[in-house]
């Protein structure tokens, strides 16, 4: 197998089952007690990567399966059907088209055996800054060469996994923004060995949220790092970045995929169940009706995905299918959420029944990794040709 077009639906189908055998020696209570905790799934991590799911796209001559964004999303859609959460997963994923497309034959040669293996994990993405947010361009993290070496200074935010990360992939500035005929130019990509920079230049701190995803800033005080650190041309960097970000909302929106189909499961189950009044509660079309919609919505948003992953394995353009994949996945989810929140009544706020949990987890991914009102932005300006709005 050397793509995802090699996997056919049968192959496609052991898989999800091998997911889904995974997950199941993962149960609620495991997730329920990492959340109380806040702590880092080692364990989830450490069996995925064992059964090979975490090298899905490294190259079979570096030791992973060769496989595309496709295999991939498949992969995250049936954690997140199952209960469980990839937020451990998907950076090592949507970050390795940086190196893949990008990276150098001795670059890859260093890294990508060992991430395929599971002895470096590579789950930290340093790009979002307190003071650009999405303005990525107007980040302010510099990196100087002086000599053999690149001298970091700045701060990132949202660096989630840093803490669990041995690689970061990183996004500097290596010419001043008032320097550049175009606010693009001027960024490069590191690839920075977490392990030799903690304590030497690289600070990480921990920032608690309303779910359980290990998020950090991460400050640069001169972190020096070498010069073949850097991740093909210098000041090209934006544009490779961008092919992680598109593969990123791919991958995202296929786990809203995941979490709508848990949800509406969820709902289907209980709405059966839960008799009042003499009857199952889903005989009523009041509450029937928001669970078919919330399962129409999910089957829509994951052909649009699973349209973009395709685009993206075949190198094609796919920046108006990820954006619309992540946009309306996204939105499935939030709504097969709501609905499985409401159907449970009451319960639907209990900790043992996991709703409340996965409702917080997938609230987040209409924020980010962009938010809703940013993707109809781009689709306005550069699918409609309206106006630039900012």
């Amino acid at each position: 197998m050397t793509n995802a077009a090699s996997l056919g639906e049968d192959e496609l189908e052991q898989l999800r089952g091998a997911v889904r055998a995974l997950c199941a020696g993962f149960p609620g209570e495991y997730w329920r007690t990492l959340d109380r905790e806040r702590a880092y799934p080692t364990d989830f991590v450490a069996a995925m990567t064992e059964a090979g799911h975490l090298g899905v796209l490294v190259p079979e001559e570096y030791g992973g399966s060769g496989l595309g964004i496709s295999v991939a999303a498949t992969i995250l859609e049936e954690v997140h059907a199952c209960g469980a959460n990839a937020a451990a997963l998907h950076a090592q994923m949507y970050t390795m088209g940086t190196l893949l497309r990008h990276g150098s034959p001795e670059q890859k040669a260093q890294w990508l055996p060992r991430i395929a293996s599971g002895e470096l994990r590579l789950q930290a993405f340093g790009v979002t800054e307190p003071t650009a947010g999405t303005d990525t361009t107007s980040i302010a993290t510099t990196a100087t060469r002086v000599g053999d070496r690149y001298v970091i200074n700045g701060q990132k935010v949202w660096t989630s996994r840093a803490e669990h990360s041995d690689l970061m992939i990183l996004l500097a500035r290596t010419t001043p923004k008032d320097h550049v005929t175009k606010k693009t130019e001027g960024l490069s990509v590191f690839i920075v060995d977490m392990r030799e920079a903690v304590g030497n230049g690289l600070t990480i701190k921990p920032i608690r949220t309303m779910f359980n995803h290990a998020t950090t800033e991460t400050f640069f005080d001169n972190l020096e790092i070498p010069a073949d650190a850097l991740i093909g041309e210098e000041g090209k960097g934006f544009r490779y970045i961008l092919d992680g970000m598109n593969a990123e909302r791919i991958l995202i929106a296929a786990e809203c995929v995941g979490d709508a189909r848990w949800f509406t499961e969820r709902s289907v189950a209980y709405a059966n169940e839960r008799k009042v009044f003499g009857r199952p509660i889903g005989q009523n079309q009041g509450v029937s009706f928001p669970i078919a919609r919330a399962h129409a919505q999910a089957r829509a948003a994951k052909l649009m995905t699973y349209q973009a992953a395709a685009l993206y394995d075949a190198k094609k353009p796919c920046a108006e299918e990820a954006n619309t994949a992540k946009l309306l996945a996204s939105e499935a989810s939030w709504a097969a959420g709501d609905t499985c929140v409401q159907t449970h009544g009451g319960y639907g706020f209990a900790e043992e029944y996991d709703v409340e949990r996965k409702f917080r987890e997938t609230r987040l991914y209409q924020v980010a990794p962009i938010s809703t009102n940013l993707i109809l932005s781009y689709i306005a300006e550069h699918v409609l040709g309206l106006p630039r709005s900012y």
